[in-house]
């Protein structure tokens, strides 16, 4: 990109979260992040573009130095800060301001500092030709894969209902969704395909935030926040179903809903669980049986006929699950801590640099969270350590994960466009038809050290919220659709064929 030649019509609208808004490039696989600001700062920026440009710095520093050490340099892209001109960022704005969500237009694009971090486009990733199908690729937000232990824990129900699961009664209780979604992240970050399929399969039920469909880098499966339009099951099939018609010897066109979700499962299970390159042994669950499961979760135990609880050690559920595990001592046991170097602070306010509150995010920063002692010595370090360990977990607990698939034919001999350290060839002789895929982990942003007093009062809301309705739901929420879109699939393929013999 030739930075004095940016033209806005080159680049469109691609989507936002709270604190960022991206727009990807109309011919070349590249995004770029810009900051938000609330929009009654529209007038006046809450800072200088040399502020921004350290807190976009920092957010490639904390991925490329800290997160790319625990979840492993094959998945992450850490990207670099750019300086765009400002009238080019003012332009942008105005095109695709009336793209945006209505409930997110609270906040407004930096057309201030000029400031964007540009990344590869992971929804249209250079893997395959023009000619080619154009590659799958789906963005899952897997949140927090295993349940409390810790002795600080107050209420008994946090040890037994995982947090998404309770959350998601709040969520439907404060009308952000009308319909709960029966996804349980413990069964997906299980290791065990049945459950994992289970999980998937309400993840494509009730995506929410959670779960998006890429193809050709447009977005054709979402949720919309707060609606209650009903998924199109239809245009879904229509989209996988050439990717999942071959093989197996089936009569392409009859082939049912049913089994090309399934197939679309069974590959994405196969992503989730490959290692990227490389054998890795499988680590059998060590948190104990009993703890692996959520009471909330719709699966059943019984089900279960073969395969093994744990994860490969060099797949992505297994690296994001470590991270998560950083946080030994939950919100709960974390606070007093937390309480413990704002004190330090407000006494010595020239040691939040030597602490590294706010960064740098190097090497130096690793350290200290890796180096943190068992024991709680009453100082100030080990509270410091303990913090930034929490603030790192919390980073995995909110990642998403990107998986991409391209068709594979056994003819072909190379993939030019896949990294070779991302590369995997899934060669099944039958069903599901054989893809290349790359597995990559995103939305890696350093968390706030001074958010850990609203992550309290959120937790102490869920769990109470949770504890007074009795896991029931409120009136006025929508049931879970009977048996979803799969009972749909199901429907339409109960047509008779008779072929002639």
């Amino acid at each position: 990109m030739e930075l004095d030649k940016m033209d806005e019509n080159d680049w469109k609208y691609h989507g936002e979260g709270n604190k960022s808004l991206v727009v990807s490039h109309v011919q070349f696989s590249r995004v770029l992040r810009l900051l938000k600001y609330p929009a009654e700062d529209s007038e006046n920026p809450p800072q200088t573009a040399e502020q921004a440009f350290r807190q976009i710095q920092n957010i490639v520093d904390f991925s490329s130095n800290v997160m790319s050490s625990l979840l492993g340099e094959k998945f992450i892209h850490s990207g670099e800060v750019v300086k765009l001109p400002l009238e080019f960022v003012r332009q942008l704005s105005i095109k695709v301001q009336h793209q945006r969500p209505a409930w997110r237009c609270d906040k407004v694009m930096d057309i201030y500092s000029g400031c964007a971090l540009c990344l590869p486009n992971l929804t249209s990733p250079a893997l395959h030709q023009p000619t080619h199908t154009p590659p799958l690729c789906i963005e899952i937000k897997p949140k927090c894969g295993f349940l409390p232990s810790s002795k600080h824990v107050s209420k008994d129900i946090k040890t037994k209902v995982c947090r998404f699961c309770m959350h998601q009664h709040y969520k439907v209780a404060n009308g952000k969704w009308k319909r709960r979604s029966l996804y349980c992240p413990l069964d997906l970050f299980s290791g065990n395909r049945q459950r994992m399929h289970f999980a998937i399969r309400h993840l494509i039920e009730e995506p929410q935030n959670n779960f998006k469909i890429f193809k050709g880098g447009q977005c054709i499966y979402s949720s919309k926040e707060g609606s209650d339009d009903s998924l199109d099951l239809n245009s879904l099939l229509h989209h996988l179903r050439p990717y999942f018609m071959y093989g197996n010897n089936r009569i392409n066109s009859h082939m049912t809903g049913k089994a090309v979700l399934n197939d679309f499962i069974q590959v994405l299970v196969n992503a989730l669980l490959s290692g990227g390159g490389g054998d890795g042994g499988v680590v059998m669950d060590r948190r104990g049986e009993g703890r692996s499961f959520c009471e909330a979760s719709h699966f059943n135990r019984e089900r279960i006929r073969h395969g093994s609880q744990g994860l490969p050690s060099d797949s992505v559920l297994f690296r994001i699950l470590q991270t998560q595990m950083l946080d030994t001592l939950d919100i709960e046991g974390l606070h007093p801590l937390y309480r413990r170097v704002e004190q330090h602070l407000q006494d010595f306010p020239k040691e939040r640099t030597r602490l590294q509150i706010d960064g740098p995010y190097n090497e130096a920063f690793l350290e200290k969270l890796q180096k943190c002692p068992t024991e709680d010595d009453g100082s100030v370090e080990y509270a410091v350590a303990k913090v930034h360990q929490y603030r790192v977990a919390m980073t995995a607990k909110d990642c998403s994960i990107m998986v991409a698939l391209v068709p594979s034919t056994e003819e072909e001999e190379d993939d030019e466009g896949l990294p070779s350290q991302r590369r995997h060839r899934d060669f099944l002789s039958s069903r599901p038809p054989a893809f290349s895929y790359s597995v990559s982990i995103l939305d890696l942003d350093p968390k706030p050290f001074d958010s850990i007093p609203r992550q309290l009062r959120l937790d102490q809301r869920i769990v109470s919220c949770y504890l007074r309705t009795g896991g029931s739901l409120p009136k006025g929420s929508l049931p879970p659709l009977p048996g979803g879109i799969f009972a749909a699939a199901e429907r339409e393929d109960c047509t008779l064929l008779f072929h002639p013999v």
